[in-house]
């Protein structure tokens, strides 16, 4: 075991969406090496997953494992859930991370697309924790982490679905914080900026042919133009700040929406 960290989230179970790369993955690993058995939800190469459901187990020393839901279907939601419950005991945490995203102005924006993107972005974080809320309850201990975006609070030109679902995610964040707030469960929304991720990190090159300039104008000039510190911020970062808020010195931390953006929101 590699794990230093206090275990303080030891007997605790969580479900990431969207956690077999980026952001996700980052959050589930923080995680795990606070003692939490992990879900792990998303797309990708079956081999390359179950590499990820082995190295975190053996890291950590907690039992991972692997759902294939797909996030845009309530029954897929359901299985997810329900399959948690009997592998684990229960669900203590959820993550609601998955996320897609589509960029045209809005006279030509795919309705598709639009759908496509408020059922994973924000639907499927009702959905699961529809699945999850009650036990919670009972139970008297919960977190719901839903993780948005600097775009839930701000704006950018052709990412309407984006942007509006964020915002969504957000307000759902509120209404779950108020009905869980008596009962022992917290709900909070973390908004990160740009994150070098594998997918944004494939979207430089493209990104800097069809504008003409170097990958390096793109990191400064495009992607972290808005961020203040000019530096990405990190899955780790992200895991870190995910992992405070299940701990019970965040008790009193609920129906948040917490940049973490470099200075994007400070404008």
């Amino acid at each position: 075991m590699t794990d230093n960290l206090p275990r303080r989230l030891a007997g605790k179970t969580a479900i990431v969406t969207g956690s077999t790369s980026g952001i996700g993955l980052g959050i589930a690993e923080r995680l795990a090496k606070a003692g939490a058995n992990v879900m792990l939800n998303g797309f990708g190469d079956a081999g390359a997953i179950k590499e990820i459901e082995i190295r975190l187990a053996a890291d950590h020393g907690v039992k991972v494992s692997y759902h294939g839901a797909d996030m845009s279907k309530p029954a897929d939601i359901a299985a997810l859930a329900a399959v948690t419950k009997a592998n684990f005991g229960g669900v203590d945490i959820i993550v609601n991370n998955a996320g897609i995203q589509h960029v045209s102005p809005i006279e030509d924006f795919p309705v598709e697309k639009w759908d496509a993107i408020l059922a994973i972005n924000l639907s499927s974080a009702f959905h699961l924790t529809r699945e999850t809320f009650a036990d919670m309850k009972a139970r008297k201990w919960g977190r719901i982490i839903n993780v948005a975006s600097a775009h839930a609070l701000v704006a950018s030109p052709f990412k309407s679905a984006y942007v509006a679902a964020k915002h969504g995610v957000v307000g759902l964040t509120k209404t779950i914080a108020l009905e869980g707030a008596e009962h022992g469960v917290t709900c909070n929304a973390i908004c990160p900026g740009y994150v070098l991720t594998p997918l944004v990190e494939k979207q430089i090159p493209d990104t800097a042919r069809a504008r003409g300039i170097s990958e390096e104008a793109v990191v400064r000039d495009v992607l972290l133009a808005a961020q203040a510190t000019k530096q990405f911020v990190t899955t780790a970062q992200l895991g870190a700040l995910a992992a405070f808020l299940c701990t019970d010195d965040a008790a009193q931390i609920t129906g948040t929406a917490l940049p973490m953006d470099g200075g994007w929101t400070a404008h």
